[in-house]
């Protein structure tokens, strides 16, 4: 529990160890996104002030809490429930993203794939979480040597509190750009989920976990990591 993100505002990372063994942080790479897509800043920063302020991802499970149960099917349609993935023994990381269309999914996911190996040797393992119908998810799940579980129609991330309405003009200028999120999620494409990190141990409690409105805020993999280490 010394690692324990703590909660004010958002989950924030504790110190990354990991990085004097070679592991690379993702901030740089997250923020170099940012600032490739600046011409968006004023309206992405518009939508974060307002779910702050309305407490967005505030009821998600915290460290110490139990992980709800859950059933989801994987890429080719296997269902997986929490108590399956937890009966091997290992703890087990839970990325939920936006998605492949996600610059910085994309980055979370490349970090991820790069820690696979510390994470193996730690005794965990990665499950990636995402609302996407078209077979993203299995993609964005390989990059970041994950287990893909799709959560059709946000049914887990409502449940956990994660889930936001985006304005409809957001959504248009998505499509615009060539991301239609109605054909990458179904529905209307106006719902998405706030990004977020849970370390579960093997008796399903959160030892970890980052969530932040901010979608181009990420949990390290190297403070997952870390918290992992610390039992």
């Amino acid at each position: 529990m010394a690692a324990a993100a703590r909660y004010s505002g958002l989950w924030r990372c504790p110190p990354c160890p990991d990085y004097h063994h070679g592991m690379t942080p993702i901030a740089p790479a997250l923020d170099a996104e940012t600032r490739r897509l600046a011409a968006y800043a004023q309206a992405y920063d518009a939508l974060v002030a307002q779910l702050a302020a309305r407490g967005a991802g505030r009821r998600a499970p915290r460290v110490g809490q139990r992980f709800p149960g859950f059933a989801l099917p994987d890429a080719q349609g296997r269902f997986h429930t929490l108590a399956q993935l937890l009966a091997g023994g290992d703890a087990l990381v839970i990325s939920i993203h936006r998605g492949l269309w996600c610059p910085w999914c994309r980055v979370e996911s490349a970090g991820w794939g790069d820690a696979g190996t510390a994470l193996a040797a730690a005794g965990g393992r990665l499950v990636t979480i995402s609302a996407e119908v078209d077979g993203s998810a299995a993609a964005l799940a390989e990059r970041a040597g994950a287990l893909a579980l799709v959560d059709v129609d946000l049914g887990l991330c409502l449940a956990l509190g994660l889930v936001i309405s985006l304005p409809a003009e957001m959504t248009a200028a998505y499509r615009d750009g060539g991301d239609d999120l109605a054909l990458l999620l179904g529905g209307s494409g106006r719902l998405l989920p706030i990004p977020a990190t849970f370390l579960i141990d093997a008796d399903g409690i959160v030892r970890f976990a980052f969530v932040d409105p901010d979608f181009r805020r990420r949990a390290e993999p190297a403070a997952v990591l870390a918290a992992l280490r610390s039992g």
